[in-house]
This record gives C-alpha cells, sequence and structure tokens, in this order.
C-alpha cells in the first residue's frame, strides 16, 4: 500500500514534471507524429484530439504548473462538531485511493488528468487508447522520472497496457484495488465502462448542447455564441443544436444570416420541417436526430413556439452537459436557467466556457453529467471524498 504523500512531494513531482515536459518537448512532438502517422481511422475530431503540438505542450506544463500552486485538497476541514459527552469530531477531505482512467486519443490527459487525480493524493491506473501509445508512454516514463528524484515509488503513475478484452477483465475482476473509474471519451467508451465496471465511475456523458434564440435576443450576441460554440467540433461544450423562438421579429432575415454564416465556415446545416422550408438545408428525416452528438462540421437548426416548450425540448433531447439562452429578457434568463436540466446553464454567453480552467477551477478531470457526487467540471477539489475524525478519552455509548 502507498502512504499518502506529503503535500510538498506531490508538489515537487508536479513542478518537475513540468520541467521534464519542457526538456523533452521536440521528443514529445516527434514521437506523437508517429502515433498521427499511424491513425489510419476517418475520426476527424479522433485525430484532432490525438495531436500534440507546442500549444499542448504549453497547456500541459501550464495545467501541472498551476496544480502544484494550488491549496492541497486533502484534510480539509467540512465540519466539526464537539458531542455532550466531550468528544471532538471532525469530517474531512480524503483521497480515494486508486483512480483509474481510461481513455482515447488525448496524450494531454496523461499530464492533465494524471496530475489533478495525483495531487489530490491517488494513485494513478492510466488506460489510454492504442493510438496514442507511444505518446503515453512516453509521458508516463516522465511521471516516472519525476517521482523517482522526489524519492516516491514510480507505483503512484502506472499505464495499463491493456487490450479490450484484457480491459473488460480488469473492470469486472481488477487484479489490484481500485476505488474510483474517470472513462474520457465517447458514448461508446462511456458504455463499455458502466456495463463492466464493479466500482464507482464518473460519467463524463455525452455534450450534444443546444442554444435558444428567444424572441428577444440581441442577434449579433446570439451569432457570435453559436459560432464560438462551434469553433472546436471534437469538443463536447460544443453546439449542436439551435432552436429559434417562432416569434422573433424579422426572424427570416435573422435564419438566413446564421446559415451564411456557418456555411462559410464549412459547417453542414440541417433544418426541422419549418426551418428547410423556407431556407436552403437539408431537411432531417427523423427526430432522432436530435439525440445526436455530432463531433462533426453540422449543426441542426430548428423552430420553436416558446420558452416553455425549449425547456422541455432540451431536457428530451440533450446530454445533461450545456445550454445556453440568448435573451434580454432577465425573467425569461431565469426561468430557462432554473428549468433545463444540465449541469451548466448560460444567458448570452457561450457553452465554451464548460470547462475545469475557465469556470475557476484551475483544470478538469473530467465533465460529469452524472449528478452524484458532483456535477459539471470536476476540479482538484472535488476528487476526493470524506473521512470522520473522532477524538475521544475512553467514551463509550
Amino acid at each position: 500500500m502507498n502512504t499518502l504523500l506529503s503535500i510538498e512531494t506531490r508538489n515537487a513531482v508536479l513542478l518537475k514534471m513540468a520541467k521534464l515536459l519542457e526538456q523533452e518537448r521536440q521528443e514529445i512532438i516527434s514521437i506523437n507524429k508517429t502515433d498521427l502517422e499511424a491513425y489510419k481511422g476517418d475520426d476527424i475530431s479522433m485525430f484532432d484530439r490525438l495531436k500534440v503540438d507546442d500549444f499542448k505542450v504549453d497547456e500541459m506544463i501550464k495545467s501541472v504548473t498551476h496544480l502544484a500552486s494550488q491549496e492541497d485538497p486533502v484534510g480539509v476541514e467540512r465540519f466539526s462538531f464537539k458531542h455532550d459527552n466531550g468528544m471532538q469530531v471532525y469530517n474531512k477531505t480524503a483521497s480515494f485511493g486508486t483512480v483509474l482512467i481510461i481513455y482515447e486519443s488525448r496524450p494531454d490527459v496523461t499530464v492533465e488528468a494524471a496530475g489533478i487525480a495525483f495531487k489530490s493524493g491517488n494513485k494513478i491506473l492510466l488506460k489510454g487508447g492504442k493510438e496514442s501509445l507511444k505518446s503515453n508512454l512516453k509521458i508516463v516514463e516522465l511521471w516516472h522520472q519525476a517521482l523517482e528524484e522526489q524519492g516516491a515509488s514510480t507505483d503512484w503513475v502506472e499505464y495499463l497496457q491493456f487490450n479490450r478484452t484484457e480491459t473488460q477483465a480488469f473492470l469486472e475482476k481488477p487484479t489490484q484495488k481500485v476505488d474510483l473509474i474517470v472513462p474520457r471519451g465517447g458514448e461508446r467508451l462511456i458504455a463499455f465502462v458502466k456495463e463492466h465496471a464493479t466500482c464507482p465511475v464518473i460519467i463524463s456523458g455525452r455534450g450534444n448542447n443546444f442554444v435558444y434564440v428567444h424572441k428577444d435576443a440581441d442577434l449579433d450576441i446570439a451569432i457570435d455564441v453559436i459560432m464560438n460554440g462551434k469553433s472546436k467540433i471534437s469538443a463536447c461544450n460544443a453546439v449542436d443544436k439551435i432552436l429559434i423562438d417562432k416569434n422573433l421579429a424579422d426572424k427570416a432575415t435573422f435564419v438566413n444570416r446564421l446559415i451564411a454564416k456557418l456555411k462559410e465556415a464549412n459547417i453542414e446545416v440541417l433544418g426541422d420541417a419549418s426551418i428547410s422550408k423556407n431556407h436552403e438545408v437539408e431537411v432531417i428525416t427523423s427526430d432522432d436526430i436530435w439525440y445526436k452528438e455530432f463531433l462533426d462540421y453540422k449543426i441542426l437548426i430548428g423552430e420553436i413556439a416558446s420558452n416553455q416548450d425549449t425547456i422541455a425540448m432540451i431536457n428530451k433531447y440533450s446530454g445533461g452537459h450545456s445550454s445556453v439562452i440568448v435573451t434580454t429578457n432577465n425573467d425569461e434568463a431565469k426561468m430557462f436557467m432554473e428549468n433545463v436540466d444540465t449541469a451548466a446553464v448560460y444567458h448570452n454567453a457561450s457553452t465554451r466556457f464548460t470547462d475545469g480552467g475557465q469556470l475557476g477551477l484551475g483544470g478538469e478531470l473530467a465533465i460529469s453529467t452524472d449528478k452524484l457526487h458532483q456535477r459539471g467540471p470536476i476540479g482538484l477539489q472535488h476528487l476526493v471524498t470524506n473521512k470522520w475524525y473522532v477524538h475521544g478519552n475512553g467514551q463509550t455509548r
């Protein structure tokens, strides 16, 4: 069993990791090129996530450096109580123990998510996808170097080179203690982990995010929020669905302007029956497409009767991730925000802010669409459980 590392050691490992990433920058990028060249799939968002360039290395360095500057999330007192019998009772945060992160194609997860789990006092098991194997192994080598230099066991970060069958067997009957599993990837990966795991899983759910353009919208804001929401198609916080209030003044002009902007950005535009009847876009053949997360240069525009109908529509079809109302009417915004059942709700701002770094957490392990034990971006301060500390001098009940 690994005894909890002191916060000084954990921080020193993270800062050493930042130095090593800088030192090995070119090596990481060139190893990643071999992964990119070997990738034979046709999933553009997978390819985008797989790529490591200078910007990605900068982000990795920024992430571990920032983590090292944050307060220790372990041992934080959440509650205290003095019992009538003189016992002193505390409830404090505690690390989970061992966290398994299963992910696809993103070598930066090997730094950022592992860093968060490590800082919060956990042993890390990493199971990356085969498409990023060489990049991941290089980064794990750096983790081991950083740990060894601080006199810590390399067991704190372990890479599992399992194929799908071995992964399934490990999920069903782990050969070592696993306290929490975090799947990072598409819906198929998440469903696979949920089906086979025997311990708690933090579900980093699908996106399929909606923007509602209310009848009192500022139309320039609406265009900006939609275009920004579609600026990174591989992100789970990307926008896929637009609902236009049928009472919007000069609706046809606005929709034409929006479609022109989207097409200029090479985004394929689909429409429901009423939108496609009045505008030159492909009509959808089934309502099932409202459920679909695109992860592609594709967007669907529909017409809606009211805020009430919008809330019902989003609560039925969205992935529970992020949703936006664009309006100048604060009462309508309040109604939307209180009743839409997504982890993040926005008024006149882009869904692209659903991200741990952007929402002030410094980084994230995942974006959870579950309601227990934390919803939305899971930061350092959420990756803990808790424990009761009771101090007595012989009390019995």
